[in-house]
C-alpha cells in the first residue's frame, strides 16, 4: 500500500529536491518576451494528484501539466515544467525562475498581495478526511487530536482558523508526506483537497478513508507576478476561449471525469 502511494504521490520527491537547486534565467515580463527566449517556463506541483503528478520515467504530468503544455500550444512555445513545493511555490515566481504558476493555487485575497491572479480555470473542495471508524463531525471534534496538512496550504490557513487550540496540527513539506503520515499512523486525521482524498481512496480501500467535513471550497487560479497586466490579459484570453471551444474542459474529463464546473471568483 505505502509503495503504491509513493509511486504516485511521493516519486515526486526527487524532482522537488531537485527543483530547491534551480536556477532559471530570469522570467519574462511580457507574452513577447516569452516567445523572444523561446519557451514558457511554468511552476507546477507534482504531489497533488490527479493536477500534479510524475509518470513512471519521472516526468510531470497531470491536470496542470495539461494547462501548462495547451498555454505553450496557444503560445506557440515549447514549455519547461519546473516542479515546486507548496511553500516555494510563490517565492519561486517572485524571484523571476518560472515565468507562471500553474500549480494547483487557490485564489485568495491574502495572496493576491503577493501575486496576480488568472479567472478560475479549476476549482475543489478542501475537506478533513479521517479513517471511517474515526468519529469526527466538525472542527470542534479535532480536540486533542492530531491533524497533519501540507504547510502554507489553504487546508493549513483554513484549519488553523477553525481548530481547537488543543488540536496538535502538524505541518509537512508536502501532501505526499501528510498522506504518508496519516498511513502510518502520525497523525489522525488529515486537512485535504476532494480530488487528493478520492486518490487515496482509490489506491488504498482497505484503510477506508472519507471526507469528514468541507472546510471550503475554492478556485484555481494561473498566478503572475504582480504589474504584468498585459500577460494577465493573455492567460484571461485563452482561460476563456479553452472553455468556450472544450479545451479545458476536455482535459476536465480526462484527469477528473467529469465535465469543468462553474468557475467564479468569490
Amino acid at each position: 500500500m505505502s509503495f503504491s502511494i509513493t509511486r504516485r504521490l511521493v516519486v515526486a520527491g526527487a524532482l522537488m529536491a531537485a527543483a530547491v537547486a534551480y536556477v532559471a534565467p530570469a522570467a519574462a515580463q511580457t507574452v513577447d518576451e516569452i516567445k523572444s527566449k523561446g519557451k514558457l517556463t511554468v511552476g507546477m506541483l507534482v504531489d497533488f494528484p490527479p493536477f500534479g503528478i510524475t509518470t513512471s520515467d519521472g516526468k510531470p504530468d497531470g491536470y496542470d501539466a495539461d494547462v501548462a503544455k495547451l498555454l505553450g500550444k496557444h503560445m506557440g512555445v515549447p514549455v519547461e515544467i519546473v516542479p515546486v513545493t507548496g511553500p516555494n511555490r510563490i517565492p519561486y515566481l517572485l524571484t523571476n525562475k518560472v515565468d507562471l504558476l500553474v500549480a494547483s493555487l487557490g485564489i485568495t485575497a491574502e495572496r493576491a498581495k503577493q501575486v496576480q491572479f488568472s479567472e478560475p480555470y479549476a476549482a475543489i473542495e478542501i475537506g478533513l478526511v479521517a479513517p471511517a471508524s474515526t468519529k469526527i463531525k466538525d472542527a470542534a471534534e479535532l480536540s486533542g487530536k492530531r491533524v497533519g496538512v501540507a504547510r502554507a496550504s489553504t487546508q493549513d490557513n483554513a484549519l488553523t482558523a477553525v481548530a481547537p487550540k488543543d488540536a496538535r496540527i502538524m505541518r509537512f513539506d508536502d501532501d505526499a508526506s501528510a498522506v504518508q503520515a496519516m498511513l502510518s499512523g502520525q497523525v489522525d486525521a488529515l486537512g485535504l483537497s476532494n480530488v487528493v482524498a478520492k486518490e487515496i481512496k482509490k489506491l488504498a480501500p482497505q484503510s477506508n478513508y472519507e471526507m469528514k467535513f468541507v472546510l471550503n471550497r475554492q478556485v484555481q487560479g494561473i498566478a503572475m507576478r504582480q504589474g504584468q497586466d498585459a500577460l494577465l490579459k493573455w492567460v484571461n484570453d485563452f482561460i476563456e476561449k479553452t472553455k468556450s471551444n472544450g479545451e479545458l474542459n476536455a482535459i476536465h474529463q480526462k484527469w477528473l471525469g467529469t465535465d469543468l464546473p462553474p468557475l467564479t471568483k468569490s
